[in-house]
């Protein structure tokens, strides 16, 4: 692994690791307080906090996920090269694209998400 990989891997498994321990803190705050799935949404609705928190959580998975099936591939397989770059580079915006959705879907009202 260059450094450069090495490096940016370790930075967005730092941003991973407070990302897991706030989204795992919410989750507990929320089970614990009794809400339901329609009061966390109504909570997350229109949200930029929770949106941009989301959006950080989501870059930093599609940087770090990528990086470190490279190195588990190029470890356990024969496959190298400018092909398992590519085909991990595609597997990086896979991962922005769901991740982003996903977050679009929890912060926008399902009249604006859905046009009704």
């Amino acid at each position: 692994m260059t450094a450069i990989l090495f490096l940016v891997q370790r930075a967005s498994a730092a941003v991973l690791a407070f990302c897991v321990t706030v989204h795992l803190a919410t989750i507990i705050y929320a089970v614990r307080g009794g809400l339901t799935a329609g009061e966390v949404l109504a909570r997350t609705r229109e949200n930029h906090l929770f949106f941009a928190f989301y959006l950080l959580f989501v870059f930093a998975v599609a940087i770090h996920a990528p990086i470190g099936l490279r190195n588990v591939l190029r470890e356990w397989t024969p496959w190298e090269g400018r092909s398992l770059d590519v085909v991990l580079a595609l597997f990086a915006l896979l991962l922005l694209a769901i991740g982003v959705r996903a977050a679009v879907a929890v912060y926008l009202p399902p009249d604006v998400m859905f046009g009704t």
